[in-house]
């Protein structure tokens, strides 16, 4: 049951950060500075309902995982749950906390586009690893 809800939790976040590095993000650079302003108040408080139970329940099963099987593979998986989620919260929150306080607008932009390729291959790389663990484990 739990490898189910963790392969739930990490193909929705997966499918969520491609479409903000492919789509999202870069639709920004197209906004004029008034119109991105009140665009991503709004943006952040509707994706936030969606990511942020995601990448709770992907902690926690993180978290359970290492707790009850404290293998190479659960260490793994925590590690680069740990690394998307400091990335978030170190790199991400503050680029966005600039847009929507309307300061370096341009530079936090093009910043959220180059760097949040490490969030893409972080939660990437977890949605490998447990199709990896879901495939070896039949």
């Amino acid at each position: 049951m739990l490898e189910t809800i963790r392969l739930i939790c990490d193909s929705g976040l997966l499918v969520l950060i491609w479409m903000v590095q492919l789509i999202i993000y870069p639709s920004f650079s197209y906004y004029q500075h008034e119109d991105l302003f009140q665009w991503h108040s709004s943006y952040t408080k509707r994706i936030a309902v969606v990511v942020i139970p995601l990448m709770v329940a992907q902690l926690i099963i993180s978290l359970i995982q290492v707790y009850t099987t404290p293998n190479f593979y659960s260490i793994l998986y925590s590690t680069l749950v740990v690394g998307a989620w400091l990335s978030t919260f170190v790199m991400f929150v503050p680029l966005h906390d600039n847009i929507s306080k309307e300061r370096d607008v341009a530079i936090s932009i093009k910043k959220l586009k180059l760097h949040n390729w490490l969030r893409t291959l972080l939660w990437s790389l977890i949605f490998m690893l447990t199709c990896y663990l879901k495939i070896t484990s039949l």
